[in-house]
């Protein structure tokens, strides 16, 4: 898994462990600095005391001494003091002469001595250029640095006698042994707290994600057409509260704005049916008013066939008379069901009877088991039995022998009613519009056939659905619970 992908209590937890691992990265850092700034600064103090110390005692030989105090005598002068000195402080140190030739060593000197005979120049020219008039040179060892100063040594009258020189071994060894043990114990404790750490990162990642995982449901279970639930947080940070109050006002609004849509809905709805109404009236209008003028035209009272017209007239006025009377009923029955006459049945039965209108060559049924009782209105099971047969036998091309199969089955909880056909099947630019008052393919009716069939299956809170190829044919299958 990326980063990116990472979930967001995954994050605060990996940045929490992150920072945990880098302070122990950077305290280990400091303590090892630190510590090696403290072991430099204790050999450079070290250092300047034995200095110190060395040019005390040199200074109260020199005063003692009855031998001229010149550079050319100190060899004489510190002949067997120069040894008594560094036994009492316990260091080794050279004396040279100003133009750096070994004067005396407080070490025996060996074959191959390291310790030079003369001085190299950049030395003699720094101690020459720097006002305090000491120099401190640095070599890298295999266990440690060795440090090497040089200072001038100045007369009782101040005046430049010679080069003291005292070698020094930084060992740290024993700082070095402390500096392990420290960091391992160190290591120790930073276990416990990337433990301690993990726990508290885990939780705290939960905790702080909880909130907003609450928030998070509820804006995926959001949905413009439900009522919607605002959300109550307790205890919640500043941030998360004007998260949630945002979320609240988003729903105020969005049920604010479903409501205005569902009165624009109502009010379209409306005029969409007020539209059909007028104009499924007007059709059988203009032939009757048609009819009617052409009676005016032709109405002669002497015509001995008089009698046999006006009774023409009458059945053409008669049948469109019926035809509106039929549409009033159509709109009628769709914009408010009759109240159900709910009794338990055989569906098996009733659909046997409904399909009795249709050939029997063309309907072929089937119901498993062959006897299914439930509480239904009778005419209402007939009424979307035979629409849906009705409109499966229209679907098929006049070139094509018509092919209907009714199925009807149960499970514990449904009872289901399918109908299939060899039709030509069902466009998807239209698919969802089927279901829609006054939508029809047809040449004729109302198109408030399936409508008003999904209104009734609604009633019993059930459903229909259909699946269709186009060329080949289309399933209806309604489902209802059974009562």
């Amino acid at each position: 898994m990326t980063k990116r992908n990472l979930s967001l209590s995954s994050r605060i937890f990996f940045y929490m462990i992150l920072l945990v691992v880098l302070a122990s990265i950077l305290i280990a850092a400091v303590t090892v600095y630190q510590y090696n700034e403290q072991s430099q600064d204790y050999h450079r103090k070290r250092l300047e005391r034995k200095e110190a110390q060395l040019i005390s005692s040199i200074n109260y030989v020199l005063k003692e001494s009855s031998w001229e105090i010149k550079t050319e005598n100190l060899a004489l002068i510190f002949k067997d003091k120069i040894y008594e000195i560094a036994n009492i402080h316990n260091v080794t140190f050279n004396l040279y002469d100003l133009k750096g030739d070994l004067i005396k060593s407080s070490k025996p000197r060996l074959k191959n001595d390291p310790i030079p005979e003369q001085l190299p120049n950049y030395i003699l020219d720094t101690l020459s250029q720097i006002t305090s008039k000491r120099f401190v040179e640095k070599n890298k060892l295999l266990d440690g640095n060795y440090r090497s100063s040089y200072l001038i040594l100045n007369n009782p009258t101040s005046k430049p006698l010679g080069i003291l020189n005292v070698p020094y071994f930084d060992d740290d060894s024993l700082n070095s042994g402390e500096l392990k043990e420290f960091l391992i114990r160190l290591g120790y404790a930073y276990i416990i707290m990337m433990l301690v750490a993990i726990t508290f990162a885990y939780f705290m990642s939960k905790l702080i994600t909880k909130s907003i995982k609450t928030i998070s449901d509820k804006m995926y279970a959001t949905r413009f057409e439900k009522q919607n639930k605002k959300i109550a947080l307790e205890g919640a940070t500043t941030e998360i509260k004007l998260l949630v109050e945002s979320y609240n006002n988003m729903i105020d609004a969005l049920e604010e704005s479903a409501q205005k849509l569902a009165s624009s809905e109502r009010e379209q709805a409306w005029r969409e049916m007020a539209k059909q109404v007028a104009h499924e009236v007007k059709n059988p209008l203009t032939p009757m008013r048609l009819s009617v003028q052409s009676f005016q035209r032709m109405f002669d009272p002497k015509d001995p066939e008089i009698h046999k017209k006006v009774d023409e007239y009458s059945k053409t006025l008669i049948q469109q008379i019926d035809t509106m009377s039929k549409i009033a009923e159509a709109f009628s029955n769709f914009a408010k069901m009759p109240a159900q006459n709910l009794e338990q049945l055989d569906i098996v039965e009733v659909v046997e009877r409904a399909l009795e209108i249709f050939p029997s060559n063309i309907v072929k049924f089937n119901a498993s088991p062959k006897e299914i009782i439930a509480t239904v209105d009778k005419d209402q099971f007939i009424r979307i039995v035979t629409n849906l047969v009705k409109n499966a036998i229209q679907s098929v091309p006049e070139q094509r022998t018509p092919i209907v199969k009714v199925n009807l089955s149960k499970n514990s909880h449904k009872i289901h009613l399918q109908v299939s056909d060899n039709g030509s099947g069902i466009d998807a630019a239209i698919g969802e519009k089927i279901f829609e008052p006054k939508f029809t393919t047809k040449t004729s009716g109302m198109g408030l056939g399936l409508p008003m069939i999904k209104n009734i299956i609604e009633t019993y809170n059930g459903s229909i659905s259909y699946d269709t190829t186009k060329g080949e044919g289309t399933v209806f299958v309604v489902s209802f619970p059974r009562k």
